[in-house]
């Protein structure tokens, strides 16, 4: 594994060398080169814009926001105290559009405009549908890049820039650096970890006696199509097998805004042959055993994939992060044919179970999402790909606690996770292999320098997408919000760099840390001020209470059975400056929740007692409304359990200053 990343640096940084003639092809100067429309780029973009500086941002396909904006509206967050800066600003934002403080699940369309938002606030410089073809390099610092047009329709371009950011899902920018990476499973003993490698799990699994060969019974008849020849190595082996991709697809069941599933030009329905074989025997319930689906306004769904076939397309992905653009553009066509292919087949296969297909036909292409691309998704899910071998190497043991960095510039908080790599052959019976769903840990400090190459390698580059992590780490960070999260840093990073005519690898990353925290929208305005039950100094009770651990902000969440009804919990916000603030009260999904719950909001001159009704706001925060406070009053926000009807909880309030 070790030899192949090493091999894979050496053969790049031979061609990162490139030298060209700029006589014949544009050529744009600009202090910051952002590669890679994802979410993650445009905040990056965003973020180097408005601290000062020049910026291009360069996004391969039409269409920028990647996962976020190309299916994925169902978030998968962890801890929702983990979104911050500019990232959380994105769900607040799609909050507004819902009359909401913030929205975390919302249609394709939605989160276009959103993003488009950045675009337009900063009023960035957008190059669309142009890819890398190499770097030029002086040492281990970039000059210039140059750029085709996929389309063949333009002369190419040449970016030269003072850093770069690479926020793409493929690291094609950092690969073409001379920077060394990593394709696929690390063995558990390269980090001493326990999930990495390979790993047989009984979740999205085939049930036993299914069987593998086209013609059952038969091995010489070969085997089915989807199945590999490869045998199960011992667990927790290494290997370049890369995690199952899929598109998150938008359905509906609003007939009137329904295009309906239909055979596509290069249907094949020996594709989904496993799949009948498998609705024999195992349970036909849809949503259990075949598509997974999170509710969003408007009676659309994110459909994502669920089972042990299903609109994940394992296996047929190997080749793409190192692949051409040829490849890729196969293997994005192959997942396209075998998803459309498969809610035909679902919804029209005398094979299929009648009841199955009349449950599937309930659904349809939402009509008024992705309407340029005949209502399919934009962005194959590309879960992984590359992965930087940085200055540090985020895993296992950062997830979960074991090892705490101290120079972290964002936090991720979702569960080890790792779709399928392989369908294989078990003791004569079909398999997946590859499934980890490990969680249960706290929100954890990414470190700056698992965004950052080796020094020897590059020092004016930040990879925040494909960035330093064993595989099996990287199934915990690789999160939308998180991405977001990382490119805003970054973006701040790039900046501060030039600002100090350093390496990227020697900024103040304190300094770095202390901007994101003060100014984290980047406009100057006043920050929000959050007070956690884990504040001790800035908090009170009365009553019993007990420290409890579940759907939480945070780490924690206080509760009191509150039989007395004399319980009370009282949150003491310490602002910085004088204002009028909204306030808002975290309502943590508990059982056995009252009806209501009285809470009050006092500053030195009033105090105002607001009712809300927890069932009806699980998971969300609750606004109390705007009062003023000042810096030297003794401002509190207490939980009162006199007239609740069982037991209370105290989370995390939030005082947001008004504008």
């Amino acid at each position: 594994m070790k030899k192949t990343a090493i091999l894979l640096f050496t053969i790049l940084l031979a061609v990162s060398q490139t030298s060209w003639s700029a006589s014949t092809e544009e050529i744009k100067n600009v202090d910051v080169c952002v590669y890679g429309g994802t979410a993650c780029g445009v905040i990056a973009a965003y973020s180097a814009k408005m601290m000062g500086k020049s910026v291009v941002l360069v996004e391969p396909g039409k269409y920028l926001g990647g996962m976020t904006t190309g299916g994925l509206g169902s978030t998968d967050i962890g801890n929702k105290y983990a979104v911050t800066g500019l990232s959380r600003l994105f769900y607040r934002r799609v909050g507004e559009h819902y009359n909401k403080f913030e929205q975390w699940a919302f249609p394709p369309s939605v989160a276009t405009s959103v993003i488009n938002r950045y675009v337009s606030d900063a009023k960035l410089d957008v190059l669309y549908q142009y890819r890398i073809i190499s770097t030029k390099k002086n040492g281990t610092t970039i000059e210039s890049v140059r750029l085709e047009n996929s389309t063949g329709a333009d002369k190419n371009i040449v970016i030269a820039a003072k850093q770069f950011i690479d926020c793409s899902y493929e690291g094609d920018l950092m690969a073409r650096s001379g920077v060394s990476y990593i394709v696929g499973r690390e063995g558990n003993e390269v980090y001493d970890e326990t999930l990495d490698g390979v790993q047989l799990s009984h979740n999205h699994q085939f049930a036993n006696g299914i069987d593998p060969y086209i013609k059952e019974g038969d091995p010489s008849s070969g085997l089915l199509w989807g199945i590999s020849n490869n045998k199960l190595a011992s667990k927790g082996s290494g290997d370049t097998l890369v995690q199952a991709y899929n598109f998150r697809l938008c359905l509906t069941t609003v007939k009137e805004n329904q295009v309906p599933f239909t055979k596509p030009k290069n249907y094949d329905p020996s594709r989904y042959v496993l799949l009948a074989r498998a609705l024999k025997i195992m349970d036909n319930n849809i949503r259990r055993f075949l598509l997974y689906w999170d509710g969003m306004p408007e009676k659309k769904y994110d459909v994502n994939n669920c089972g042990p076939l299903s609109t994940d397309m394992i296996g047929m992905n190997h080749n793409y992060p190192d692949g051409d653009y040829a490849t890729r553009e196969k293997i994005w066509q192959d997942h396209i044919d075998y998803t459309k292919g498969l809610m035909y087949f679902m919804t029209h296969d005398k094979s299929v179970p009648e009841q199955f297909r009349d449950d599937v036909s309930k659904f349809g292409w939402a009509k008024d999402e992705f309407v340029d691309n005949d209502n399919f998704p934009t962005q194959l899910y590309v879960r992984e790909a590359r992965r930087m071998i940085g200055e540090y190497v985020m895993t296992q043991h950062n997830c979960q606690g074991d090892e705490t960095v101290g120079d972290g510039i964002g936090m991720a908080a979702y569960g080890m996770d790792s779709h399928n790599c392989q369908r294989i052959v078990i003791n004569g019976m079909v398999k997946n292999e590859g499934d980890v769903e490990y969680g249960g840990f706290p929100p954890y400090p990414i470190s700056y320098k698992s965004i950052t190459p080796k020094t020897r390698e590059c020092t004016n580059l930040l990879v925040p997408v494909c960035m330093s992590a064993s595989h099996i780490a990287y199934g915990s960070i690789r999160m939308e919000p998180v991405f977001m999260v990382l490119g805003e840093s970054a973006g701040v990073a790039a900046c501060m760099a030039i600002d100090q005519k350093s390496t990227v690898q020697s900024i103040d990353v304190t300094k770095l840390r202390r901007k994101l925290k003060d100014d984290p929208y980047l406009d100057g305005s006043t920050p929000e001020v959050l007070t956690d039950d884990a504040d001790i100094d800035k908090i009170s009770t009365n009553g019993s209470w007990e420290k409890r651990f579940g759907q939480q902000y945070k780490t924690s969440y206080m509760l009191s059975e509150n039989k007395d009804r004399k319980s009370t919990f009282t949150f003491f916000p310490q602002v910085k400056k004088n204002g009028e603030y909204e306030v808002f009260f975290y309502c943590t999904e508990i059982a056995n929740a009252p009806s209501s719950i009285d809470i009050e909001v006092t500053n030195d001159k009033s105090t105002n007692r607001v009712t809300i009704a927890p069932k009806e706001h699980k998971g969300e925060w609750v606004n109390l409304g705007t009062y003023s406070f000042n810096v030297n009053d003794k401002n509190g926000i207490k939980v009162n359990g006199s007239n609740a009807n069982g037991p209370i909880f105290a989370d995390a309030v939030i005082l947001r200053p008004k504008k």
